[in-house]
């Protein structure tokens, strides 16, 4: 989902890894994840900070489908092209409704479960190689 792919000796180096990665991504001071495995080789990432990781998902999964920022507007139907950069931004938070939908057109069969005030975004494979692989 976020494109990225890193490498550790072991699970808990992929993970801190992860981590930094996210956290780099999101380039926003104090925005903090969490990284664990929610088995079978998949990994999630967690943050309090619900509006700063909408914002990175929305933001990566637009980029990957090569979509303009009024392309996905468009594809949303959404009345006002200013609407989505807003949730892009992070400076607006989408309903749940509104998220399910913006999920949708940009990312069908995405995983995304916000859970007591904090999102957890399913992502990634471990892949057992000579190293551990994590791809996002």
């Amino acid at each position: 989902m976020l494109d990225g792919m890193t490498q550790g000796v072991t699970e808990e180096d992929a993970f801190v890894m992860v981590k930094d990665m996210v956290e780099t991504l999101a380039n926003r001071p104090e925005f903090s994840v969490t990284v664990h495995s929610c088995g079978n080789g998949n990994i999630e990432t967690g943050s309090d900070d619900v509006r700063s990781l909408v914002a990175l998902i929305l933001r990566r999964l637009r980029t990957r489908s090569g979509l303009s920022l009024a392309e996905a507007a468009q594809r949303l139907g959404a009345k006002s092209l200013n609407a989505y950069p807003r949730y892009e931004r992070g400076d607006s938070s989408p309903t749940l409704e509104k998220l399910s939908q913006l999920m949708a057109a940009l990312s069908p069969g995405c995983d995304f479960v916000l859970q007591r005030g904090r999102a957890l975004v399913r992502f990634g494979h471990i892949e057992h190689r000579d190293a551990r692989s994590v791809h996002s």
